[in-house]
């Protein structure tokens, strides 16, 4: 299964929906909360090409980008390949 990465912050719901996503694919991922870290902030931001928004999302290393953009791969039916589940066309 992929590395999956997400950028949170506090009271966001397209952070909520998009680990919902994730969630209902019974995909493990690793969260970093950014709301009151300069830090963590910085280092998505520099991992995100400047985007500052939340979420944001990296899978196997590779910036998938928000909430919108996860939906939009898994409507396209390319998000279970990303994540390497089982069934899917990878």
């Amino acid at each position: 299964m992929a590395k999956v990465e997400i950028y949170t912050g506090m009271m966001c719901g397209f952070c909520a929906a998009a680990k919902r996503l994730l969630n209902q694919k019974g995909v493990d991922f690793e969260e970093t909360d950014v709301s009151f870290s300069k830090d963590k902030r910085e280092q998505m931001m520099r991992r995100a090409n400047g985007r500052h928004t939340v979420p944001q999302i990296f899978i196997d290393d590779e910036h998938i980008g928000g909430c919108d953009d996860l939906y939009a791969l898994d409507a396209a039916g390319k998000l279970d390949a990303k994540l390497g589940l089982a069934g899917s066309d990878a």
